[in-house]
């Protein structure tokens, strides 16, 4: 609901009251009216008046008859209003208890929010969790593996570079010369 139906709904509201008082007032001339008119015929009826009073008397009676018709127009526009008033303050509260209903719900729904975030980012999460558990299995064992290729390759050098460079073994002479002789041969 807007801020602005609110100031509305009091004007309005505001209104219907001073049209009542008006109507209450309308009925009170009305009344005050019809009184005077009665206690004139009444009064009419016991002498018998002079022609021109008489006259003058019914034109009193037929501005009267005037102003009473006018106030009683007066008295079915007003109710009119009233009645159309009436119609717009109920669906403007309707209108205002749907809005509150629908604040309500939005209400709740933005309280929600955080829970249904976590949960949603929580089954987001549980593949990449185990992706990485996986991940971090295959990165240990290929780390072990690294390691015992490393050391195997370092046994390796390590084993070469004592025995220097491979070359070929020759027998060794039991005689001095006649061994270079068989060198110098070959």
């Amino acid at each position: 609901m807007s801020q602005t139906d609110i100031p509305n709904i009091q004007a309005l509201s505001q209104e219907v009251s001073q049209l009542r008082q008006e109507l209450q007032l309308r009925d009170q001339l009305v009344q005050q009216l019809s009184q005077e008119l009665f206690r004139l015929v009444k009064g009419n009826a016991n002498f018998m008046p002079q022609r021109s009073e008489s006259e003058r008397d019914l034109s009193q009676l037929q501005a009267l008859r005037e102003q009473l018709q006018a106030v009683e127009q007066q008295v079915t526009f007003y109710q009119e209003q009233i009645a159309t008033r009436d119609g717009e303050i109920y669906q403007l509260r309707q209108s205002v208890q749907e809005l509150t209903d629908r604040s309500r719900m939005l209400e709740q729904v933005v309280q929600e929010l955080p829970q249904i975030y976590r949960r949603k980012f929580e089954e987001r999460m549980t593949p990449i969790r185990e992706k990485v558990a996986i991940l971090q299995r295959e990165n240990r064992k290929l780390q072990a593996e690294l390691q015992s290729v490393s050391y195997r390759l370092a046994l390796k050098t390590r084993n070469s570079s004592h025995n220097g460079i491979d070359l070929p073994n020759f027998p060794r002479p039991t005689t001095g010369q006649g061994n270079v002789s068989a060198v110098q041969n070959a």
